[in-house]
């Protein structure tokens, strides 16, 4: 990058002090560098003019010519708005202003011809645009190009009119002065193989396009850039982690595996968790430290894989910590665990926030002189008290939840070398998500739920429908079935939680007068909570209700209904998770959505997928195209440290894939990067942020 690229952004005509620090502030824009790869986001075709006469409602941004006959102002101080009666050669309508009022008055004239530039809406049969943009006619555009590109600005900044057109202006000022000063970023020979535009003239034509053809190639080469610098970091340091890092062998196969293959698998393996076993195994044979994602529904069956991998690991004489978000979890974990390995003589041991000191005492001892060989728990396992003698094998469950540091700490309790990393989430990963925040890990999916596992159907009921819900309800216990109800989470206002849990509670208790109802809520103590799940799992209470709390954590096989209300207040990944907390059983079960009838287009795509399909996968390419990316659980922990500035993993998975094949083949040929031509990849490359730990070695 030129030095002249590095200045400060106060220093380009136009912006001045204090209109820096307002785009350092609301865009974090410091510098002429930050200016130019700040891209548009939407591009509208400004050679398109329409007739008064031709507009119609729900119409997009639309561009009109004539003159303002005259001004007429209503309301006083902060009521008075300003309307323009605005004419062309086929008809009247009305422009309007409730800010900026003082301003339009000054500036804007009447008997002028002005181009118009607005979103129509027709109110009371009138047409009118509120808060058009509005330049003299006779006014040359900045762009003589076909689209004008429009920029995300903040509402402080539009207080200051520092608008899109503004920053038009700005990037407009700084194409004048940029000849010759951007510096190619990619090696010719990949230029000259991919037919890239070269990036001075990509940069030029994504702010100004001048036709459709070189906006898209333009788009096209500063994406795959992109995308291309994030994969090429990503699989470099995959490559110096394999090349660096040496693994335990688990070359053996004993007793521990053999004996709970032959007598102790509570039921057949499915072909995805068989597949799975095998690429773990050969990982952990290869003398290469695994790294490895386990993606699975809920239900698919990710423990077994689990357990059976720290089967394999005792039978190598090492010991194995899985650590989980919660308590709940952990438990979980801990009692289906020592159920299927009854019999087996292995030593497992539960640490979490709540063992008591003299049990904590035992573990550490047993810990260190290797009589305990499984350590099950939650953040309490990376205290610095919890010291292996010989930790083969970590396993991670929802990792999401945990920072990047409290992984890696866990990671280091070995001095030389790195134990086995599994990394296991219920959360379906998009692809394109995959291919980037866990670039760097191999991927095991089990896509297959275990036999006689019956699809849960969903079904999405407006208000109106409750009294059918209610006697579903009856239904289903009078047949012996559980039901869960479970109300929003809403982070602003836990009291407000709180009311519609325990409200909903108190209407429940009137409906079903003769049921059992438990109740939990994130309020509640941990024994208050676990007294009342203790309740609904034995089968002493017939319905649940809660909010998320049961997310995780909860697995009733008799539960057969889950009932979401206000279902358009959740993500669809968290309906998704809801949602798995039933079907655990042969038994049909039920996910009936709970909505008022005033939802957003956006909510009703969630439950309409919802509705449409359990894969969650597809849900979860669903929600990262209703979210982005940046939205999503577990991307702000991922480590890679990356912002995309154009890209979308939303839309742009081909480019990623393409990005991530050249990548790929590049290192192939030129591993460390030690070619000539190549060193423009290394100077970008440490150019990126860099994070303190080599992250990528812990997942």
């Amino acid at each position: 990058m030129s030095e002249f690229l590095d200045q400060d952004i106060k220093f380009l005509p136009g912006v001045g002090p204090q209109r820096a620090e307002m785009l350092k502030k609301e865009l974090k824009i410091f510098t002429f560098n930050d200016l130019l790869y700040y891209f548009p986001y939407k591009y509208i075709d400004r050679t398109k003019f329409y007739r008064i006469s031709e507009i119609t409602g729900n119409m997009p941004y639309i561009q009109l010519k004539g003159s303002i006959v005259r001004f007429e102002t209503t309301g006083e101080g902060v009521r008075q708005r300003l309307i323009a009666h605005f004419r062309d050669e086929s008809g009247v309508m009305e422009l309007l202003w409730f800010q900026g009022v003082k301003w339009v008055k000054e500036n804007v004239k009447a008997g002028v011809e002005y181009i118009v530039f607005g979103k129509p809406t027709i109110f009371s049969g009138k047409v009118n645009i509120v808060h058009p943009e509005l330049e003299p006619a006779e006014n040359k555009q900045i762009s003589a190009g076909v689209f004008q590109a429009y920029y995300n600005t903040s509402e402080k900044m539009k207080q200051k009119f520092m608008t899109s057109k503004a920053l038009n202006k700005f990037q407009f000022n700084l194409s004048a002065q940029i000849e010759g000063k951007i510096f190619e970023t990619l090696p010719p020979s990949l230029i000259s193989k991919l037919k890239l535009m070269p990036l001075p003239v990509a940069l030029r034509q994504v702010h100004f396009p001048e036709n459709p053809h070189l906006l898209k190639n333009a788009l096209f080469r500063l994406k795959f850039e992109e995308l291309f610098y994030i994969q090429l970091r990503i699989l470099s340091l995959k490559h110096n982690r394999e090349g660096s890092f040496k693994g335990f062998i688990f070359s053996k196969v004993g007793y521990n595996l053999n004996t709970f293959f032959s007598n102790h698998l509570p039921f057949e393996l499915t072909n995805a968790q068989k597949k799975v076993v095998k690429e773990i195994r050969k990982d952990m044979g290869s003398g290469k430290q695994m790294n490895r994602l386990l993606q699975g529904d809920v239900g698919s069956g990710k423990t077994l894989v689990a357990l059976m991998t720290a089967l394999i690991a005792f039978d190598n004489g090492f010991q194995v910590s899985l650590m989980a978000p919660t308590e709940i979890l952990a438990n979980q974990h801990y009692n289906s665990i020592k159920k299927m390995t009854d019999g087996l003589g292995i030593n497992v041991a539960l640490l979490t926030g709540s063992t008591k000191k003299a049990k904590r005492t035992v573990i550490h001892e047993q810990l260190e002189d290797g009589s305990l060989q499984l350590l099950i728990g939650t953040h309490a396992l990376i205290e610095d008290k919890v010291n292996f003698q010989k930790l083969g094998l970590v396993i991670v469950d929802e990792q999401h939840r945990f920072g990047v540091a409290q992984r890696a700490k866990l990671w280091k309790k070995n001095e030389f070398t790195p134990p086995h990393v599994l990394v296991m989430t219920a959360t379906p990963i998009p692809r394109t998500l995959a291919m980037t925040v866990y670039g760097d890990l191999d991927v095991s999916v089990i896509d297959e739920l275990p036999p006689g596992r019956k699809p849960i159907q969903t079904l999405h009921y407006y208000e109106n429908r409750r009294k059918q819900v209610y006697d579903f309800i009856r239904e289903q216990v009078t047949v012996g079935r559980q039901i869960y109800i479970v109300y929003p989470l809403i982070k602003e206002s836990e009291k407000l939680d709180l009311k519609n849990v325990e409200n909903g509670y108190d209407l429940l208790k009137q409906v079903f007068p003769r049921y059992s109802i438990s109740m939990v809520h994130g309020k509640m103590k941990p024994a208050e909570k676990d007294a009342e799940m203790q309740l609904f799992k034995e089968g002493k209470t017939q319905i649940m209700v809660a909010t998320t709390v049961i997310e995780v954590g909860v697995d009733v096989p008799n539960a057969s209904v889950m009932i979401i209300e206000s279902s358009e207040r959740f993500g669809l990944s968290q309906l998704h998770q809801l949602r798995g907390r039933v079907g655990r059983g042969a038994e049909q079960s039920y996910c009936l959505l709970m909505s008022s009838y005033k939802i957003s287009n956006e909510s009703r795509k969630r439950l309409e997928t919802m509705v449409r399909t359990n894969d969650g996968f597809e849900i979860a390419e669903v929600d990262m195209q209703l979210r982005g990316p940046g939205d999503l659980e577990g991307t702000q922990q991922s480590g890679i440290g990356f912002t995309l500035k154009i890209a979308n993993l939303g839309r742009d998975g081909e480019i990623l894939q393409h990005a991530r094949n050249q990548a790929s083949d590049l290192l192939d040929e030129d591993p460390k990067l030690q070619k000539q031509e190549n060193q423009i990849l290394v100077y970008h490359l440490l150019k990126m942020k860099n994070t303190e730990f080599n992250w990528s070695s812990i997942s």
